[in-house]
């Protein structure tokens, strides 16, 4: 009788430390996104298309210099099918030139191609003006 009731307290034990052991590595996890998906967007002059915002928080540098940020475009008039754009942005601000590594529509869902082509701005003033406040945080 009383091997039987260690049994079924061990096993009880185990499973309350289990518990306690998954409610703490969840609440671990739900902070850590959280923390993740913070932002301090910045907002840049607008223009006639709509207003673009870039994220202080997501500025990094890469490994050849250029700095990267996650950018997002509010176009002006909103519908089913124009949604706000998220861009992950690569900037040159030696030559003032940038690539979109990633663009999508929420944060969750991205597919970045690190080997996308570096382009002129054309004088888009949003993309002048992103340009313009990050390279001046970053150097």
């Amino acid at each position: 009788m009383n091997d039987s009731k260690m049994k079924v307290n061990s096993i009880f034990f185990k499973n309350f430390i289990y518990l306690v052991l998954s409610i703490i590595v969840s609440f671990c996890i739900s902070i850590k996104k959280s923390d993740a998906l913070t932002h301090e967007w910045i907002g840049v002059p607008k223009s006639e298309y709509g207003e673009q915002l870039w994220d202080r928080q997501s500025i990094k540098r890469n490994e050849d210099g250029s700095v990267r940020v996650l950018s997002k475009f509010i176009p002006k008039t909103k519908s089913e099918i124009s949604k706000d754009i998220l861009y992950t942005m690569d900037i040159n601000c030696f030559e003032k030139l940038f690539r979109d590594v990633d663009v999508s529509t929420d944060e969750l869902n991205s597919n970045f191609n690190d080997f996308a082509d570096w382009q002129d701005p054309n004088g888009d003033q949003l993309i002048l003006g992103v340009i313009g406040q990050v390279c001046r945080v970053e150097n």
